[in-house]
């Protein structure tokens, strides 16, 4: 059988003239993150962290500016970024909605929710709504079964969610 491979070699990145791995962003990880470990290459997740944080995803020249900066290849950095599902390397909207879907979850009518924030926003989920301001994501599990179910809204996890509840709160939200 023969192997099938990708053009990667071939791929164009998207570049801006200003860093995404700003002084100041630097200047925050070498006091708050690089003397909590043993070597620079330890803070790559605390600095992929941050990048995201200012920047709600992580482009590949923010990846290759992060290798630059703690000394490791672009390629360790890209492996790393995309090995863990917390790290976005697309854009997403302003607020990321992550509703679980465990069997907590499911068993406590997560299914509805879906359904009704799907029709609000008119996106399924891996999609973005056209102004940009939500992303939609399910995700396997939140860490709350107790208190299923629940969701996640820019790192602000809601529990024992009720559809009333969900939607005053994204209404909320510019």
């Amino acid at each position: 059988m023969a192997w099938i491979v990708k053009p990667s070699a071939q791929q164009q990145m998207e570049r801006r003239d200003q860093p995404y791995l700003t002084d100041a962003l630097k200047t925050e990880i070498e006091k708050t993150y690089i003397p909590r470990y043993a070597t620079r290459r330890a803070a790559l997740l605390p600095t992929l962290h941050a990048i995201q944080h200012e920047h709600n995803w992580i482009p590949y020249q923010a990846m290759e500016e992060a290798a630059e900066f703690l000394g490791l290849t672009a390629a360790e950095v890209v492996d790393t970024a995309s090995f863990y599902e917390e790290f976005h390397l697309h854009p997403k909207g302003r607020h990321l909605i992550q509703i679980c879907q465990s069997i907590s979850c499911e068993l406590c009518g997560h299914e509805s929710i879906l359904e009704k924030l799907i029709d609000k926003l008119g996106i399924e989920p891996g999609e973005t709504t056209a102004d940009g301001k939500f992303t939609l994501e399910t995700i396997e599990c939140l860490g709350s079964c107790g208190t299923a179910p629940a969701v996640m809204v820019q790192e602000n996890l809601r529990e024992n969610v009720t559809w009333e509840k969900l939607e005053t709160y994204l209404d909320s939200l510019e």
